[in-house]
């Protein structure tokens, strides 16, 4: 049973930094597709950052290239986004999300975490 729980939100000022984390379990993350999301009131959920399960591949959206860092940790079956030079529109709540199939950032995923609230203050 694949079960994600996401943690680490928390209100930052702009141009401070915080570091996401994901628990996983059920699932070997080379099987896997993972991936981060956030979703902003009243917005789509939009993908932040992935790792395709067929080759390892990273790949982040524009908007957040580089300042955020997509990582794992497998020993300890966790999933990271780390989060610099933040700024207010960075502010969201973020998903984790896994997939036996590559989505890359379209938010397809068939499992997800259940969010964690940043908030970037200017």
């Amino acid at each position: 049973d694949v079960q994600l729980q996401a943690s680490g939100g928390g209100l930052v000022q702009a141009g401070g930094s915080l570091r996401l984390s994901c628990a996983a379990s059920g699932f070997t993350f080379g099987d896997y597709a993972i991936a981060w999301f956030r979703q902003a009131p009243g917005g789509d959920r939009e993908g932040v950052a992935c790792i395709y399960k067929s080759d390892g591949e990273i790949k982040y959206a524009d908007s957040v290239k580089g300042r955020f860092t997509i990582s794992t940790d497998n020993a300890r079956n966790t999933i990271y986004l780390q989060m610099n030079s933040l700024k207010p529109e960075d502010t969201a709540v973020y998903y984790c999300g896994a997939d036996a199939r590559d989505y890359g950032l379209f938010p397809a995923y068939d499992y997800w975490g259940q969010g964690t609230l940043v908030t970037v203050s200017s």
